[in-house]
């Protein structure tokens, strides 16, 4: 499931997940295990409120390298 962030129709990073579960343009979430659960909490739930899919990603780099960023990533989405 995390090849589907190798496409240009993503967004990546806290502020633009937000932005983009705000406007309901979310079609899957991804979620970083060792990302700050301070950070990921109100951001999963918004994603569960919408009914929106969320999937875990074991590290921040993992999840980075999958969305094709030189950095690891707390969260990331796919979008409609």
């Amino acid at each position: 499931m995390i090849q589907e962030l190798n496409t240009p129709n993503k967004v990546v990073g806290a502020k633009q997940v937000r932005r983009a579960l705000k406007d309901g343009r979310v079609a899957r979430f991804y979620m970083a295990m060792d990302a700050d659960p301070r950070l990921l909490q109100p951001l999963v739930q918004a994603a569960v409120n919408q009914q929106v899919p969320v999937e875990q990603v074991p590290t921040m780099k993992d999840l980075g390298g999958a969305c094709g960023i030189a950095v690891g990533s707390a969260v990331a989405a796919l979008l409609k």
